[in-house]
């Protein structure tokens, strides 16, 4: 029974907490998370995506999840000094130099660039990590299917938010099995290149099985129905939603419309 419970925390990264944030209603912290991506965009400044970010890591402290919302960040941490060096030295608007590490040339512009891209990287992941860690899949889908989106879209992305989990639980099951057997998966680089071979075959052959499984499984209880389902679970609107979409929408309506402004001016 205690595997039976670990295995299903594994299913998704959803932490469960009883705050303000994990309480909103999971389509409200969608219109956030798409909010500060487009804005970041729309906007190109350092300090519009900073201020998101800052919003994020916020929402994340008070949903006691930034210790998870850290993992996410890490690991883009490579990327991103990746980013900074190649645009620091080769941004094809680099003009002043900032300083020099033996032969190679940092300059400023890149350097201001490179900032840019990576805080959009950041706030991105910061946004929607909200999201997935503060809300349940299924109580996300099953709000979307509420607000009219179609069940067999629903059951995609339902699918699309668990098969990252489901494939790391089934590979930890995997490793451990085959460690059980007498498997090196530690050691130099071809012992764990065999390790690798031996992981792949099983884990895709579970994946196809379970597929399979959950396609027999959802037939059964009528997901090719033409009539509209009904739901055991019905995720309310409250005011606060209400009034934290209306000033997502009314935000993002005034960006949009100062930018296409913007470019008929110019």
């Amino acid at each position: 029974m205690l595997l039976e419970v670990r295995a299903l925390k594994t299913v998704s990264l959803y932490v469960d907490k009883d705050t303000f944030v994990h309480k909103l209603e999971p389509v409200t912290k969608l219109w956030y998370a798409f909010t500060s991506v487009i804005l970041s965009f729309i906007f190109p400044s350092i300090w519009m995506g900073l201020l998101f970010l800052s919003i994020s890591v916020f929402l994340s402290l008070v949903a006691r999840v930034l210790k998870n919302m850290v993992g996410f960040v890490s690991a883009v941490l490579v990327v991103s000094l990746t980013m900074l060096v190649i645009q620091g030295m080769f941004y094809k608007e680099n003009a002043t130099l900032v300083f020099t590490i033996g032969d190679l040339k940092f300059y400023k512009e890149g350097l201001v660039h490179a900032t840019l891209l990576i805080i959009r990287i950041v706030n991105m992941i910061t946004a929607f990590g909200l999201l997935i860690l503060t809300t349940r899949p299924s109580d996300m889908v099953t709000n979307l299917v509420q607000k009219g989106l179609s069940p067999k879209l629903g059951y995609i992305l339902s699918s699309v938010l668990q098969i990252i989990p489901q494939m790391l639980s089934a590979a930890s099951t995997i490793i451990d099995a085959q460690r059980s057997r007498g498997l090196e998966t530690e050691g130099n680089f071809s012992q764990k290149l065999k390790a690798f071979f031996a992981l792949i075959g099983p884990l895709v052959l579970s994946s196809l099985v379970e597929a399979r499984e959950r396609a027999v499984a959802i037939e059964v209880r009528g997901f090719g129905a033409t009539k509209r389902p009904t739901f055991v679970k019905l995720i309310p609107e409250t005011r606060t939603d209400r009034f934290v979409k209306f000033i997502m929408k009314f935000v993002l309506v005034i960006a949009v419309v100062w930018r296409v402004t913007l470019w008929i001016l110019k």
